[in-house]
């Protein structure tokens, strides 16, 4: 796929190696970054997923690539399961996430370590629900990292991915181009000091499969009822399929 071969540095290394000494470099500045980059609306839609998760009132719930931990967090406060257990490849990432979580006094209650997606460090069905919040662009692999997500949920889980997508709208979608090429890598570099983290970001959006496309993925892998939800003109896209 075309996205796997996206990468933030084009370098040699492989692609998961390099997402994760990006998001190592760029960690202090991510939470600042994200608010940009999305205007503040990507808060309405990690709160519009999980209402769609909580509909099937799961008690284990796994993030994959938790990243700083806002949607374990999310997912934690408005449904309340017994645990929400986050996962990501940077350590920088999941540092910022600790502290969030020490200072929310919810040590235990959500719980993050280091690990791959393609090689998930958890038992077949131990989850009643796994989410993924921009991440699964970042994938080496896509469909292994899907396969992954399936065999670690329960029969019946659900799985609900939140990832930006590129509007339809021919008006809508040059306002969109000028500000993810442009802006968000200026305002990228000026900040985390790493233009290459914010020019992969765009590019990354254009080229994971979107709509019908990451549906049949999802069905590749196992899943079923699988449906997409467009928010805010296409600019985010929430899939859900069952195990």
């Amino acid at each position: 796929m075309e996205v796997e071969k996206i990468t933030p540095y084009n370098n040699d290394e492989r692609k998961a190696k390099q997402v994760e000494e990006m998001f190592d470099s760029i960690a202090p500045a991510y939470d600042f970054m994200n608010r940009a980059m999305t205007l503040g609306i990507d808060k309405w839609w990690r709160r519009v997923a999980v209402r769609m998760v909580g509909k099937k009132h799961p008690q284990r719930i796994l993030d994959v690539a938790t990243g700083t931990g806002d949607f374990a967090i999310d997912l934690y406060h408005k449904l309340q399961p017994e645990q929400v257990v986050g996962i990501d490849l940077s350590q920088g990432m999941l540092d910022v996430a600790r502290e969030k979580i020490a200072k929310r006094g919810l040590d235990g209650s959500i719980v993050v370590q280091q690990g791959d997606c393609l090689a998930l460090p958890f038992e077949d069905g131990g989850f009643d629900a796994v989410t993924v919040a921009f991440g699964v662009r970042n994938f080496e692999h896509l469909l292994q990292g899907y396969q992954q997500m399936h065999r670690v949920l329960k029969c019946g889980g659900v799985l609900c991915v939140v990832e930006l997508s590129t509007p339809r709208n021919r008006f809508v979608r040059w306002f969109y181009d000028l500000y993810t090429l442009h802006i968000i890598p200026w305002m990228g570099s000026l900040k985390s000091g790493d233009r290459s983290a914010y020019r992969y970001l765009p590019q990354s959006i254009a080229a994971v499969p979107q709509g019908d496309d990451m549906l049949a993925i999802m069905r590749e892998a196992g899943f079923t009822d699988c449906k997409v939800k467009r928010l805010t003109f296409g600019t985010c896209s929430i899939y859900i399929g069952n195990a």
